[in-house]
């Protein structure tokens, strides 16, 4: 039987993916109303609720002899004070301040030899706000279950009741490499078997193999002709190096829907086409030509069951889609973006995509080591852009109020710029995390974009509602440095 414990293929991958300059974590920088809570009382509120998240006191061993994946176990000297770090601003202590220290949180690779996650409190943000910057490895928890897990930290109500105490916690003991050795060589040998049983279940239940195998054939044939077609050429594409930029945009989503509707789409749809926008913006100013210049995103896509909801590891597969530079028009740019889409889905890449990924569980971590280094020399396409769906009411943190939340997500070695972008109480955060040498003009992508939502607002005729002006960080601003 697995190791509930063990690392699945697609979450050690992350790990064989980090080298280089490449970190492979998530993050966010969250912004709130009001003063920051003392750091000792945020440090033993979050303690209450460790219990919840048990894998956050757990860190990784590593099967000696390369024989197995990695596994979760407890950390006998876990310590919260050394993952949750405290620090204040420089003067004037403002946004673009935030965003230099976000930048230089999330070149720094974390400590493998601990559990694998950051948080760092920042007292003051402006005249009447203070943040958070958070940071979890992409082995730990993927976008749309890090939603679920940090609703544990948050409130829903400013004066909630106190929680019942935590229950104390004892760490199991680490087991020796002799033990590592002998469960990884187990379960490896088990896997024929499981493969076994899965042939039997299928020679009883054919009707089921027909159904489920033609959409998985078709599906894997759909990754494959994405991934032969490849990525062209483009600045983003460019080895890059351990240092980083993070910018920030607003927008409100209400709006978005109203495009969407009024382009008949969907959000997505809106995302991906102001993405390209700013993207095509860029190109022009990098003095690209744009004629026939068609970019690929890599777009995540959650295949996490509802009762899935809340578990930590990877459930997340893939879908390449199109990003039209060539196309002046912001209209044109959105409906070859929807019928892309509309026919991606029909295509069925996502299901080839969760295909492999559950295959990568039976190989050898020698073999998923050399399969990520593989795709990190190959372009299978040219930028990530993630859209997580949030929480659509307001949270609190020891009765603060959360005002913004801007997502980060990882750059692999070939790619210089990741968009992720969260939704949260009617607003929409879009995170830009650049390399700081291949993206010294990361801030004015950010007023690029805003420029681009506002051209699909004017296309679909959608006026600004009076008093819902964005935050718009302004283009001239210092991109955050490392």
């Amino acid at each position: 039987m697995a190791n509930p414990d063990r690392l699945s293929g697609l979450d050690a991958s992350f790990l064989s993916l980090e080298r280089s300059g490449a970190h492979m974590h998530v993050g966010s920088v969250l912004v709130f109303e009001g003063q920051a809570p003392p750091y000792d009382e945020f440090v033993a509120k979050l303690e209450q609720r460790l219990h919840l998240v048990p894998r956050y006191r757990q860190k990784l061993a590593f099967p000696p002899l390369v024989q197995g994946r990695p596994v979760w176990i407890d950390d006998p000297h876990f310590n919260a004070r050394y993952h949750v770090r405290h620090t204040a601003l420089p003067a004037p202590a403002g946004e673009d301040e935030l965003r230099s220290l976000a930048g230089r949180i999330f070149a720094q690779a974390l400590d493998r030899s601990k559990p694998l996650w950051e948080i760092w409190l920042v007292d003051r943000v402006g005249d009447d706000a203070f943040a958070l910057i958070s940071k979890t490895h992409h082995a730990l928890v993927d976008g749309v279950s890090g939603v679920d897990i940090s609703t544990v930290l948050f409130d829903l109500e400013p004066d909630p009741p106190e929680p019942d105490p935590a229950p104390p916690w004892y760490p199991r003991p680490e087991p020796s490499p002799a033990v590592l050795l002998a469960q990884s060589v187990a379960e490896r040998a088990s896997a024929p078997l499981d493969a076994a049983r899965g042939a039997l279940g299928a020679a009883r239940h054919p009707e089921r193999v027909v159904a489920g195998g033609g959409k998985a054939v078709t599906g894997i044939a759909a990754m494959a002709a994405a991934g032969i077609a490849g990525a062209p050429p483009s600045p983003l594409n460019v080895r890059i190096g351990s240092h980083r930029r993070f910018a920030w945009v607003d927008a409100d989503l209400e709006r978005l829907k109203a495009i969407k509707t009024a382009l008949g789409g969907t959000v997505n749809d809106v995302v991906l086409a102001a993405v390209t926008g700013a993207l095509r913006a860029f190109a022009i100013r990098r003095g690209r030509d744009v004629a026939g210049m068609e970019l690929k995103a890599m777009v995540p896509v959650s295949v996490r069951a509802d009762a899935e909801r809340g578990a930590l590891g990877n459930r997340v597969a893939a879908m390449y889609a199109p990003l039209p530079l060539y196309a002046e028009d912001a209209k044109e740019r959105f409906d070859i973006i929807h019928e892309a889409m509309g026919g991606l889905k029909e295509s069925g890449q996502a299901v080839g995509a969760e295909v492999l990924t559950r295959l990568a569980g039976f190989a050898a971590p020698t073999v998923l080591d050399q399969a990520s280094r593989l795709q990190t020399r190959q372009r299978f396409f040219n930028l990530v852009v993630t859209n997580v769906p949030g929480p659509q009411f307001p949270l609190y943190l020891q009765g603060r109020r959360l005002r913004a939340f801007y997502p980060q997500v990882p750059l692999t070695l070939n790619t210089a710029l990741g968009i992720a972008i969260m939704s949260y109480d009617g607003r929409l955060g879009f995170g830009l995390l650049g390399d700081y040498d291949a993206m010294p003009d990361l801030e004015e992508v950010a007023a690029d974009l805003e420029r681009s939502i506002d051209e699909l607002a004017a296309a679909a005729g959608i006026q600004e509602k009076t008093g819902s002006k964005r935050r718009r960080p302004a283009a001239r601003r210092k991109a955050a440095t490392t």
